[in-house]
């Protein structure tokens, strides 16, 4: 590890009140859990993806508040809240008046704190507190807005605060008469950060001769490194006690600790469990590790021995990104890359062993390398591949999955339910997970490697990013820094809240953990917590050279988090770290809920924060008008291209003016996400008004437009969450229509995201009609329900009913449209929705005017001409007007076309469409659609002397005036 990278530093969806909020194991919660899960933006993945429940060992919050004597199992549980707020050295917040009684800080170094009528007993020390009336600190409101209106006590100056946080510490208030009347535990972040904010070297550390260990752990009373010789079993072959400075406990052995494990034993008090406790676990900063993250490898990521040829130059060798407007981001499963080829013997062109793996995609002749190397040709520039850290539901050891009988798969019916069945029962012990499930952000995933001990993660990880660098593609990683997979002293898959109990993880006003993200929210306004955040994204760009981060749940993150960290990776340089940190993209689901909406914990990375910053956030806006509702609404509510008044399935909207309604805001809704979604951008609406983006509004009322930047917006359709693009038009559209009118649709839509200013985004698959059987949550639904084939042969159409859990009160929808095989693509659908995805692309990277790079020239040379309220249903018509050099007004971008103009006509029928300002212009349909095998497209047609586009039905026509020579 080089010493640089170790001392560098919609509305809420679930109103719950804090009062109702408990903290009871996640197995207790099965309902809520459903409801977390229908979250209503984006695709918003559960993070608990296995079956584990999340132990703690005493149930927070399981009674109601406590005021006075009463029995004494309910005075105990009166220390399992912590209501009260230490804040700063000096001052403890809590929402309690005193009323005239006096207020005591309570402390035990062996956690002998105990309640009984007479009040607190078996504390050590016992301090009063003074009542300020002058309220909590401006700075103090700023850093915790949900208790800005709580009553401050001040802390005498002469306490040994150090040493307290080391204790279990209780507040309790006493009348005038001396009798207690309340008492609470105290959350302790804000004198964590006051006192014990670091700057300074965390993690292993290697210098010539010795090894250095750094853990930051102000409130553990003693800490032990364990060092191993092997990556299970077996005693330590060394046990060194750790020695503190100012929170940091440290200590340095011999350099051949290098390719040994350890862990660390930490003493520490912990809330859950009202103990001091022995918590054995990794070091938060591991860069390797054993199998399942067992034990932390000692490894030195600066080592020779771990880099493939070459890999000191790979900046020099990536592919050129000359600005972020530039980006479209192709998002990919490590595993459903390579895995289909492991069920087809058609295929064999992945090596057995890369099978699922980060070799796979060092299989330089594979149909799946091969796949992905025609989509950078076309103009993909980014894989965006889902969470490839440590992460809990798969075990590293291969040799302890089940396996599912593909055979007898194979032979039941297309709508049969004994598919899921058999995936379900195996669904927690097979390979299969996306990987929400964080445990150590920092090491790649042990089961995508040949080997999960040792330095084959590591090394494998940074050839597979070489490989697709040198296939034209830079690499983003998906990382999950909002939640952790565990919690408590016991779970295995709990690290952070092992070492400092109470500081990483996002409480609420009763002291119990946040699960608006599902589990275990992770509290980034802490600085510590921060600072981790940045360490790892600064080794993830330094080490693996990874090129872009996708922020899952980023509204949960704080906006000065996302600000650092876009300023800190754009500060790295090729001379200095190895990398061109300005080359870096960052984005993410800027959704606003739970206990962080509306700025509920300081000013969060939320799409309507983040406007100016240059992060991007998807854009759930066009999504929605173009499927229509949302993916968890009714599930037959159509939208622009699945149907909506045109071709009208049986879903009631009430009449046909209120269809005619919704589909008029839909057409203003991503004419705006088509022009980047920018906030600012002009246009006239549905009802004949010049409105800004954000004075359009979605159909709860929201702003559409957010962005002040195009690189602000992620276009999308689909991704990994929710249904496949091909499954929601199939389930969406009329059942009578056919499937060649259902992969056309499929194109459309995918196409009105290729020809979008802005970052367009594409689900891996999409281009090839995939499905998931209907499948709206897949995450731990197997290869049987995840397969690609990159051989074109199947779509996986028909793989039986999905999953029960997720699905089961669709299945009466679903079971019929999968009963019927007409609703199967065959190979020449799959084969010319591959060719209509490269054209479009290539349509795109044909011109700068669709990759327009401010705002003020999207407002000066984007159009829209079918608005108003005399405007054609189900027809979307834009133009993008280039310059001419040497003529004053607009500069001239484009060396070849002068004028573009995009039609699209999700109608069922053609349409003409003429505007007096096209008029007399020299539009020639794109070359790339003239010399395609799609014969419709090229039914095309535009005459100068009316300004009339001829449009075929659900087709994207784009027409170019060239330039002459």
């Amino acid at each position: 590890m080089s010493l640089f990278l170790t001392s560098t530093p919609l509305s809420a969806f679930i109103p719950r009140s804090e009062s109702n909020r408990v903290c009871l194991p996640i197995k207790k919660h099965k309902k809520w859990l459903d409801h977390c899960f229908t979250r209503r933006r984006l695709f918003l993945k559960p993070a608990f993806r296995t079956g584990t429940s999340c132990r703690q060992a005493i149930g927070c919050c399981l009674s109601m508040p406590l005021e006075g004597p009463t029995s004494s199992s309910q005075l105990q549980d009166s220390l399992q809240y912590s209501r009260a707020y230490w804040v700063s050295k000096s001052i403890i917040a809590w929402n309690i008046d005193p009323r005239g009684g006096s207020c005591f800080l309570c402390a035990s170094k062996t956690a002998s704190l105990s309640v009984t009528n007479a009040g607190i007993q078996g504390y050590d020390v016992r301090i009063e507190l003074e009542v300020d009336n002058t309220g909590l600190p401006i700075d103090v409101k700023e850093k915790f807005p949900h208790i800005q209106d709580y009553r401050a006590f001040r802390v005498p100056c002469t306490s040994d605060i150090k040493s307290l946080l080391k204790c279990q510490l209780a507040v309790a208030v006493y009348n005038s008469d001396g009798k207690w009347s309340t008492v609470t535990g105290l959350q302790l972040p804000g004198v964590l950060d006051e006192l014990f904010s670091y700057h300074g070297t965390l993690g292993a550390v290697f210098s010539k001769d010795a090894v250095s260990l750094y853990l930051w752990a102000p409130t553990a009373q003693e800490v032990h490194a364990c060092i191993y010789k092997e990556p299970s079993g077996g005693d330590p072959v060394e046990v060194v006690s750790l020695q503190e400075l100012n929170g940091v406990w440290s200590a340095s052995g011999p350099r051949n600790w290098e390719g040994c494990y350890y862990v660390y034993e930490v003493f520490v008090y912990h809330p859950s469990t009202l103990q001091i406790e022995k918590c054995v676990v990794n070091d938060p900063y591991a860069r390797g590790l054993s199998a399942d993250g067992k034990r932390t490898l000692f490894v030195d990521l600066e080592s020779n021995a771990l880099k493939p040829e070459g890999w000191d130059n790979l900046a020099d060798d990536k592919p050129v990104l000359h600005s972020f407007s530039d980006i479209s981001i192709y998002e990919l499963h490590v595993r459903d890359f390579s895995m289909f080829h492991y069920y087809s013997a058609s295929d064999p062109t992945v090596s057995p062993d890369f099978r699922g793996n980060y070799l796979a995609f060092t299989s330089k002749d594979s149909a799946c390398v091969n796949h992905l190397k025609k989509l950078s040709s076309a103009g993909i520039t980014h894989v965006h591949l889902l969470p490839t850290f440590q992460f809990a539901g798969v075990s590293d050891a291969k040799d302890k999955w089940k396996n599912a009988d593909m055979e007898m798969l194979e032979s039941l019916p297309p709508d049969s339910d004994e598919q899921q069945a058999h995936i379900t029962s195996i669904q927690n012990d097979d390979g299969y997970n996306w990987g929400y499930n964080p445990v150590l952000w920092g090491v790649p995933k042990g089961s995508y490697a040949s080997n999960p001990n040792g330095l084959w993660r590591i090394i494998e990880f940074r050839k597979m990013v070489q490989a697709l660098n040198f296939a034209g593609l830079r690499v983003v990683l998906d990382v999950v820094y909002n939640h952790l997979h565990g919690s408590g002293p016991f779970d295995e898959s709990s690290v952070l809240d092992k070492i400092v109990p109470g500081y990483y993880l996002r409480l609420n006003t009763d002291g119990c953990i946040e699960h608006s993200t599902c589990v275990n929210n992770t509290a980034s306004e802490h600085f510590m917590v921060e600072r981790l955040i940045l360490d790892d994204l600064l080794s993830w760009a330094v080490h693996y050279k990874i090129d872009g981060f996708r922020f899952d749940l980023m509204g949960h993150i704080m906006k000065h988090t996302m600000v650092k960290a876009k300023s800190m990776l754009h500060g790295l340089s090729k001379d200095i770290n190895g990398i061109d940190g300005s080359a870096i993209y960052i984005y993410g689901e800027g959704w606003d809920f739970g206990e962080v909406a509306k700025n509920g914990r300081g000013i969060n990375a939320s799409q309507f924060n983040l406007c100016g910053t240059g992060i991007g956030s998807f854009n759930d806006r066009i999504r929605d008008a173009l499927l229509g509702g949302s993916p968890f609404g009714p599930p037959l509510q159509q939208g622009f291209v699945t149907g909506l008044l045109l071709q009208p399935n049986d879903y009631n909207y009430g009449s046909k003016e209120v269809e005619e309604c919704m589909l008029a805001c839909s057409n203003d809704q991503i004419q705006v996400g088509m022009a980047a979604n920018l906030r600012d951008f002009v246009l006239t609406n549905c009802d004949g008004r010049e409105v800004k983006g954000s004075e359009v509004y979605t159909y709860d009322g929201a702003p559409v437009a957010y962005a002040l930047s195009p690189v602000e917006t992620v276009n999308y359709v689909s991704a990994h969450d929710n249904e496949t693009l091909f499954d929601i038009v199939s389930l969406k559209t009329p059942m009578e229509i056919s499937v060649d009118e259902r992969c056309r649709l499929n194109h459309l839509a995918t196409s009105i995201i290729a020809l979008s200013q802005g970052i367009p985004f594409f689900h891996a698959g999409d281009e090839m009609l995939r499905s998931k059987s209907l499948d709206r949550d897949s995450y731990n639904s197997g290869d049987w329900f995840n397969r690609l084939d990159f051989s074109y042969n199947y779509n996986n159409w028909g793989v039986g009913l999905p999953p029960k859990e997720k699905n089961e009160k669709n299945w009466p929808l679903i079971k019929p449209r999968l009963a019927d095989p007409s609703f199967k693509p065959q190979r020449k659908h799959i084969l010319a929705a591959v060719e209509n995805f490269l054209n479009v692309l290539q349509i795109r990277y044909s011109s700068p005017l669709f990759r327009l790079r401010t705002a003020n020239a999207i407002q000066q040379r984007v159009r829209f001409h079918n608005t108003g309220p005399s405007w054609m249903p189900g027809v979307i018509v834009m133009s993008i007007e280039d310059g001419h050099q040497g003529v004053p007004g607009l500069s001239q971008l484009d060396p070849t076309h002068s004028y573009i103009v995009v039609a699209i006509n999700v109608s069922p029928t053609t349409v003409s469409f003429a505007s007096p300002t096209l008029l007399a212009k020299n539009f020639k349909l794109h070359p790339v659609q003239v010399m395609s095998s799609d014969e419709i497209v090229k039914k095309s047609t535009y005459e100068a002397s009316t300004g009339c586009f001829l449009i075929p039905p659900r087709t994207t026509s784009v027409f170019v005036e060239p330039r002459n020579v």
